[in-house]
């Protein structure tokens, strides 16, 4: 089996914990929330049985992921919200979730006997100084973060990892060609609906309808006259995505896919109907060697989350959750010009590469 290592491996499994975190797997009570309780130690955020998540913990995951956000959209960034939720306060949830399943990965390593070997825990080390030594005065303070914690931090998100590939190492389905065949289309898209302000959809009065189902029916009519360009039609008149379209069963609406699959190549379809609106696909290749065999492993990988998740959930359900609700209110975004840190997984992956 090949390794999942580095770059692939730190954003790999922030994608498993984004999964897990989100419902990709059945969730019922196997979740990873937090139940409120009294009794905590200084600055400790939540417990899950043995393992213990502290202030200093969540705020170099917070702080680095806000930097993040930063670089890329700006401070205004965080005036953004959806449905009454800022952005800052999902940062946080999010946070939070990939701490607490963190945790429980490493009490699920130590079921299994998974532990870092001495490589693993010296590169852990060299990270954790590595990273220390790039924080100047105020973001230590800030954080209030130690390299011990450094590399506490950096050796539970390893031993994360290595448990994660230890439960789905023997997972190597044979995918066929049929099954993860990827094809190429391009389509005309006449809407059915339009948005308001807010993003919200609106959908079309019935006359609306019969409308853009009229102009569909002539824009199909041009398509299929001898010497028409498709693509030209498509660049005209479509209202959605107006290159190729290369996709695998199971990832479209079922009835623009089955039509899609369907068609043989050059060939132009009948009117299709979504909920996006009239669809007019043509199909430009009915096999795409490179797009199926990368297909392959993504259909690999998710079979692969799907049998870890069912494992993890059934784990969860044997746990203790207990959220320090008062300390986790009070936690917010560091205001600070001279705290800039966003490196915390760049330089783990530099490490474990």
């Amino acid at each position: 089996m090949k390794k999942v290592t580095g770059k692939k491996a730190a954003a790999f499994l922030l994608g498993v914990l984004l999964v897990l975190t989100t419902g990709g797997c059945k969730k019922n009570d196997a979740d990873t929330k937090l139940v409120l309780t009294t009794g905590f130690k200084k600055d400790e955020i939540f417990r899950i049985e043995t393992m213990s998540c502290t202030l200093p913990e969540v705020m170099v995951y917070l702080t680095n992921t806000q930097d993040q956000y930063e670089s890329v959209y700006g401070e205004e960034i965080w005036k953004t919200d959806l449905n009454g939720v800022t952005l800052e306060e999902n940062v946080k949830d999010t946070v939070l979730a990939q701490l607490a399943q963190i945790k429980t990965m490493n009490l699920l390593a130590q079921q299994h006997g998974v532990s870092l070997n001495h490589t693993e825990q010296e590169t852990v080390k060299n990270a954790a100084n590595a990273y220390f030594t790039s924080l100047n005065q105020a973001e230590r303070e800030s954080m209030n973060v130690s390299q011990e914690i450094i590399e506490q931090l950096y050796g539970e998100f390893a031993l994360a990892n290595k448990v994660y590939e230890y439960i789905i190492k023997d997972i190597n389905p044979e995918i066929s060609d049929d099954e993860a065949r990827t094809i190429t289309v391009q389509h005309i898209l006449i809407n059915t609906y339009a948005l308001d302000g807010t993003g919200q959809k609106i959908e079309y009065t019935e006359k609306a309808k019969e409308d853009a189902r009229e102009h569909a029916e002539e824009i199909l009519r041009l398509a299929r006259e001898e010497g028409s360009d498709f693509e030209e039609l498509v660049i005209q008149y479509s209202e959605g995505e107006k290159g190729t379209l290369s996709f695998g069963k199971g990832e479209m609406e079922k009835v623009f896919e089955d039509t899609a699959f369907n068609l043989e190549t050059g060939e132009i379809s009948d009117i299709v109907e979504t909920q996006y609106g009239y669809h007019i696909i043509k199909c430009i290749s009915t096999f795409n060697r490179e797009e199926t065999d990368a297909n392959k492993i993504k259909i690999v990988e998710k079979r692969r989350e799907e049998v870890f998740g069912q494992e993890y959930d059934m784990f969860v359900t044997t746990l203790t959750r207990d959220l320090n609700e008062e300390l986790w209110n009070q936690v917010s975004f560091i205001q600070n010009e001279q705290v800039t840190t966003r490196d915390f997984f760049d330089i783990y992956n530099q490490y474990f590469s």
